[in-house]
C-alpha cells in the first residue's frame, strides 16, 4: 500500500449518506478571462429580493419531489455570493429551513472575492448563518493577478483573510497554479507563505485553458506561454510535498486540509451523495424512489427567473441516469479523492466487478493502491494521470 500521507479512509469514507443543497449565484464584477464558469456581469442593480423569492420557489419546487431530508451542508457559489447583502444570504437559508430539516452541524460555506469583501458585510453573513467562508485568492503576487484578470491585489487578499479569521472559525482559499513562466522555485515560496495564512484548509488549482474563453485563443495565438509538462510535473509534485509538510495533505486531487477539516459540502459530491443544485446553472443530483435523477437549470440568469416565476422551477435537464451511468459517475468523482471507491459499491452500481488484471496492472505501475479496509484509490503519482486511470478501469 502506498503512503499519500492522508487521513485513513475509513474516518472519511464510512459516513452515513449526506444531503446538500447547492446555490448558484451566477454574477460577478467582472469575467476572468481562464474562466468557464456560469457567472455573468450586469451592469444594472440586481434586483436581488426578487431572485431571493425565485430561490424559494425552486427550493419549494425540489422539496416537494425529495421531502424528509436533512441538510447536512449548504454551499454558496458562483459567480461571485459575496455580492449578495447579507440579508439575501439570510431569505434564501430561511426558505431552505422552510423546506427540509436543518443537522445541528450543518456545513454553510458562502464564496467569496476580495474585491467583494469588507467586515460589516462578513459580519452579516456570519449573523445570517454562514459558518465558513471561501475566498478566491489565486495568487500572492500582484502580477500574476493582473495577467489573471483579478480585481484585487497580493495585500488586498491578504486582508481579506484577515478579516475571514477574524469573524469564522473555518475559512479557505483559492490558488491557482502552473501559470505562465512560473517556476518551481517561485510557487514553493509563494505556497509556503499561503499556508502561513491558511488556517485548516486550500484548494490549489492547476491552470487549464479552457474552451471559449480568452486565455483559450491567448494559448492558441501563442501569447500565453504555459509551462511543459516536465515543469507541470515539477510544480504539482512541489505543491504536494509542501502541503504534506505543513500538515495540509491532499484529501482530494486539487484540495488540501487538515484531517477532520475537509469541505463536506464537496464530499458529498465526490462519494456520490444527493444533492440539490438550486438558482441558474445549477446541477443536483436526486434519489428519489430508487432511482437517482441528473437535473440541472437554465444558465441564463434573466431566462432561469423568468421560467421560475412560470413554472415554479427552471429545471431544462431531468434525466433518469442507468446503472452504468451511476457507476462511471461514482469511479470518476470517488478517484479523485485520497479516500478513493468502494469496489463493492461499484460492483452493486454497475452490475459487474472491476477487473481485476486492469487493477493490478495499474498498481505495479504505481497508479493504484488497495487499502487495508479494501477501498481502491489513486497514489500521488497517479493523481496526473487520473484521467487515463479512470479510462482504464471503466473500459
Amino acid at each position: 500500500m502506498v503512503n499519500m500521507g492522508v487521513t485513513k479512509s475509513s474516518q472519511l469514507a464510512n459516513t452515513p449518506q449526506d444531503f446538500g443543497v447547492y446555490m448558484h449565484w451566477p454574477f460577478c464584477l467582472s469575467k476572468c478571462p481562464y474562466c468557464d464558469f456560469n457567472s455573468h456581469v450586469r451592469r444594472d442593480a440586481i434586483d436581488q429580493a426578487r431572485y431571493v423569492r425565485a430561490f424559494g420557489a425552486e427550493i419549494a419546487a425540489t422539496a416537494r419531489r425529495i421531502p424528509d431530508r436533512t441538510v447536512s451542508t449548504i454551499f454558496f457559489g458562483g459567480g461571485t455570493p459575496s455580492l449578495m447583502e447579507p440579508s439575501t444570504v439570510g431569505g434564501i437559508l430561511d426558505e431552505i429551513a422552510k423546506r427540509w430539516t436543518i443537522a445541528p452541524n450543518v456545513e454553510v460555506t458562502l464564496e467569496a472575492n476580495p474585491t467583494s469583501v469588507e467586515a460589516t458585510r462578513f459580519r452579516g453573513f456570519r449573523a445570517a448563518g454562514v459558518n465558513r467562508v471561501s475566498l478566491g485568492v489565486q495568487a500572492l503576487d500582484d502580477a500574476a493577478l493582473k495577467e489573471l484578470g483579478r480585481l484585487h491585489t497580493a495585500q488586498e487578499a491578504l486582508d481579506a483573510i484577515a478579516i475571514a479569521r477574524s469573524i469564522f472559525d473555518r475559512y479557505s482559499f483559492d490558488l491557482i497554479y502552473a501559470r505562465p513562466r512560473q517556476t518551481p522555485e517561485e510557487w514553493s515560496a509563494e505556497l509556503k507563505r499561503a499556508i502561513a495564512e491558511a488556517a485548516e484548509h486550500l484548494s490549489l488549482y492547476q491552470l487549464t485553458i479552457e474552451p471559449e474563453t480568452p486565455f483559450f485563443q491567448l494559448h492558441r495565438a501563442g501569447k500565453l506561454p504555459t509551462p511543459d509538462d516536465d515543469t507541470a510535473r515539477e510544480l504539482y509534485d512541489v505543491t504536494q510535498e509542501v502541503c504534506l509538510q505543513a500538515g495540509l495533505p491532499t484529501y482530494e486531487i486539487s484540495n488540501h486540509a487538515r484531517p477532520g477539516a475537509e469541505c463536506r459540502h464537496n464530499l458529498i459530491y465526490w462519494r456520490g451523495h444527493e444533492y440539490a443544485g438550486i438558482g441558474p446553472g445549477a446541477h443536483g443530483r436526486l434519489n428519489i424512489g430508487g432511482a437517482r435523477y441528473a437535473t440541472e437549470t437554465e444558465k441564463r440568469p434573466e431566462t432561469w427567473l423568468m421560467r421560475v416565476e412560470s413554472l415554479g422551477h427552471g429545471l431544462i435537464v431531468d434525466e433518469k441516469l442507468m446503472p452504468g451511468e451511476q457507476a462511471d459517475e461514482y469511479l470518476m468523482m470517488g478517484l479523485r479523492t485520497s479516500e478513493g471507491i468502494s469496489p463493492q459499491r461499484y460492483e452493486m452500481l454497475a452490475g459487474r466487478p472491476l477487473n481485476p488484471a486492469r487493477i493490478s496492472n495499474l498498481q505495479d505501475e504505481g497508479a493504484v493502491a488497495t487499502t487495508a479496509d479494501g477501498r481502491l484509490r489513486v497514489t500521488l503519482a497517479g493523481f496526473p494521470l487520473l484521467d487515463a486511470v479512470v479510462a482504464d478501469l471503466a473500459a
